[in-house]
């Protein structure tokens, strides 16, 4: 398999830090790298799946709160949520800080 060439530029410190970590890890340089970078492709892949349908909530809910109306001076508009709201926002509440059915050491509960 072709293999293809990466260049980077470091501090002569970073550098040979970077070499004796390597060294002790039984790898050369090219390999220490590739394995650095791979494992924190994974972490941060996994942190994107896990956070994936909070994040799709928040962005559905900040695309809402841009349409909605600005509420008055005057104080007419009504500030009680409707049940679908209340719902949604208990739904949002419950992903960041989890449910009870959750609470075990580890996880928050509300």
């Amino acid at each position: 398999m072709s293999k293809v060439r990466i260049s980077i530029s470091l501090d002569p410190e970073q550098a040979e830090r970077i070499r004796a970590h390597a060294e002790r890890a039984g790898m050369d340089v090219s390999a220490y790298f590739v394995n650095a970078a791979t494992r924190q492709m994974a972490e941060t892949e996994a942190i994107e799946d896990k956070f994936r349908e909070i994040d799709a909530l928040i962005d559905s809910v900040e695309a809402e709160g841009r349409e909605l109306k600005q509420p008055s001076d005057d104080g007419a508009d009504s500030a009680a949520l409707t049940e679908d709201e209340r719902r949604r926002v208990e739904t949002a509440v419950g992903l960041v800080l989890g449910t009870e059915d959750d609470a075990s050491p580890g996880n928050a509960a509300a």
